[in-house]
């Protein structure tokens, strides 16, 4: 008889702690995918903001382009002007690239996936 209760206790025992094993795992499961749609939502609305952000700047810099060819004579040395000046920029940003870039995007990245 005795024997028949431990059996059963040891039984209720593992029981409960496959439920409880269970439930950690569906947390687990829910907090990854919490985390990462809040990472992929911040990807996309950054992307959506970039994408007007380029349109802006392009139509800034071909009216700035225009404008610096009127004043120049040739509407063409405008636009070489400005191209020198990206091509400028293009070689600062690639030497900086670590520090500018990959390192805050892959801190980004860890504060967003380690985020409780």
């Amino acid at each position: 008889m005795e024997e028949e209760k431990k059996d059963a206790s040891v039984n209720g025992l593992f029981e409960k702690a496959g439920d409880y094993l269970e439930t950690r795992l569906d947390l687990v499961k829910l907090k990854t995918t919490q985390t990462t749609s809040d990472v992929v939502a911040s990807f996309v609305s950054i992307g959506i903001i970039s994408l007007f952000l380029i349109f802006f700047l392009a139509f800034i810099n071909i009216g700035l382009a225009l404008v610096i060819g009127n004043a120049l004579g040739e509407t063409h040395y405008g636009f070489f002007i400005m191209g020198g000046f990206y091509a400028l920029l293009g070689l600062v940003f690639h030497l900086c690239r670590e520090k500018w870039v990959k390192n805050p995007i892959s801190n980004a990245i860890i504060q967003k996936m380690t985020k409780s």
